[in-house]
């Protein structure tokens, strides 16, 4: 494995995060990921030098189901804390003590507070390396929000500061902020982020570049479209093997298999071949190395040997060539951050 620095941080991760959002999900009333099979993949994680780990205080039915496995696991394998990085996040409706109440979401100072707490009990730890907010919050001042965060940086209970899926403008004015109160910053963002998907994020990656965040992108891998094991049927619709994403909903396509992502793939499978590598692993490699940022991609294996594949993009090296290939097709491209 290899290590980079997460963005303006001090910490090392793997240039792999592992997702553990499957962990306890119930799906047509079947666990995606039970607590055998999730301290498996936590045992590849550790085999495989993966460090870096991102869950979530609403992964895992009941909520806090995820956090409570890892925990578990950490005590039950006996591994040393400062060993790995772990990431949670907060915002989200919490449901693990019934039905939610109404400081029971949101970035509020009530809500945090009471979240940080059950998170660091779940997880069997004193401090988080990395604290999301899930999601931004219309309804709470962001002054607020980041004041509540700083409280708990300064309190030893976080480290690191991180925020998921919002517009550039938001995360532009959540850095003011915290420069013109005196505040803690972010550090991290997590933005769906993938070779296939064609929103244009380059305003987004323009500021975290300016401002040296890391980014760790989710669904790099597009929700498993950019492995290949999907094709496009006559009547343009997609097929993949039993059970898979593809063939179950139609969200899937929609998000993922537009006309441009087809092409993306078509690259990214000829540059598979040209490395010897599988098509996931390319996909992966493209997101390292965007070099203006620090990225490392979330992946969420569903098994050891998945997890195993995923770990091979670490080896790899695109020529700017092949790296272009692929932002080629994606058509709006990236702004250039090769």
């Amino acid at each position: 494995m290899e290590y980079t620095t997460l963005g303006n941080t001090g910490t090392a991760v793997s240039k792999l995060c592992f997702g553990t959002w499957r962990f306890g999900k119930e799906s047509d009333g079947t666990v995606e990921t039970d607590r055998e099979e999730a301290h498996d993949l936590l045992d590849a994680c550790w085999d495989h030098g993966v460090n870096f780990i991102d869950t979530a205080n609403v992964y895992g039915d009941p909520n806090g189901t995820s956090e409570r496995w890892i925990g578990e696991w950490l005590a039950d394998r006996g591994h040393h804390r400062e060993d790995l990085v772990l990431a949670s996040k907060v915002y989200f409706p919490f449901n693990g003590r019934g039905e939610p109440g109404p400081n029971d979401s949101g970035l509020g100072r009530k809500h945090i507070r009471a979240q940080i707490e059950g998170t660091l009990e779940r997880l069997g730890t004193d401090y988080l390396d990395l604290y999301y907010i899930h999601r931004w919050d219309e309804n709470t001042p962001i002054r607020e929000t980041m004041r509540t965060l700083t409280e708990l940086v300064r309190e030893g209970k976080v480290h690191y500061l991180g925020a998921s899926s919002m517009a550039a403008w938001k995360l532009t004015k959540a850095l003011w902020t915290s420069d013109v109160e005196g505040l803690e910053r972010f550090d991290v963002t997590q933005p769906m982020f993938n070779a296939a998907d064609t929103d244009d994020v380059s305003d987004y990656l323009d500021v975290c570049a300016d401002q040296e965040i890391a980014v760790c992108p989710y669904s790099p891998l597009a929700g498993g479209f950019l492995t290949g094991k999907y094709e496009r049927a006559d009547d343009g619709t997609v097929v993949g093997p039993d059970g898979a994403r593809g063939s179950l909903t139609d969200v899937f396509a929609d998000r993922y298999t537009s006309e441009t992502a087809w092409e993306v793939l078509e690259a990214v499978e000829s540059v598979a071949d040209q490395v010897d590598a599988t098509p996931a692993q390319v996909s992966l490699r493209w997101l390292m190395e965007h070099e203006r940022v620090t990225c490392v991609p979330i992946v969420g294996a569903r098994t050891p040997a998945q997890l195993e594949e995923n770990v091979g993009a670490v080896d790899l090296e695109l020529s700017a060539e092949q790296f272009e290939r692929i932002d080629a097709a994606r058509g709006a491209g990236d702004g250039g951050y090769r």
